[in-house]
């Protein structure tokens, strides 16, 4: 009955973040916000056909959180790092930071696991001999203390330089 009571209480107020924007009711605050940009690198050099490890650095604009990697609800949409296979280079593996435990003004019970400010995600990949563009995508869901945005999709390009 207690968990029900705690599901029940977490899935109303992202229902009522929904609906706030169902209803066309943003929250004026988040109009015009980039919520998550990708800072650096910009290029690295690397052996080709060997594994890598790259920091990649995002920051999450101020007044937001993201969920992080590993949501403490299975219904948050978790972050996450991919590149597409087209790119000359592929992650093989991807170190997400531990996220920040929040509570949220209308549930104070059930913490979230989220993102603020600057991270950091540690990305191994592998490039293919030559010179590429690299366009990673981060997903993610931007929300601040009373709204989410819908989830987004960013690109973090950089340059590749494997001999």
């Amino acid at each position: 009955m207690v968990a029900a009571v705690v599901v029940s209480a977490g899935l109303a107020g992202v229902a009522a973040c929904a609906q706030n924007l169902i209803n066309n009711q943003p929250d004026l605050s988040l109009k015009g916000v980039t919520p998550v940009r990708y800072l650096f690198p910009e290029q690295l050099t690397l052996t080709a056909g060997k594994p890598a490890t790259v920091a990649m650095h995002f920051q999450v604009a101020d007044g937001l959180h993201i969920n992080s990697h590993m949501p403490h609800n299975g219904y948050l949409i978790p972050t996450v790092l991919s590149i597409p296979s087209s790119s000359g280079a592929r992650l093989e593996s991807a170190a997400y930071p531990p996220g920040s435990d929040i509570t949220l003004p209308y549930d104070p019970k059930t913490k979230l696991s989220v993102y603020t400010g600057d991270f950091i995600i540690q990305a191994r990949i592998v490039a293919t001999r030559g010179d590429h563009l690299v366009q990673a995508q981060l997903r993610y869901q931007a929300c601040n203390m009373s709204q989410c945005l819908p989830p987004k999709t960013i690109t973090a390009a950089f340059d590749v330089i494997a001999k």
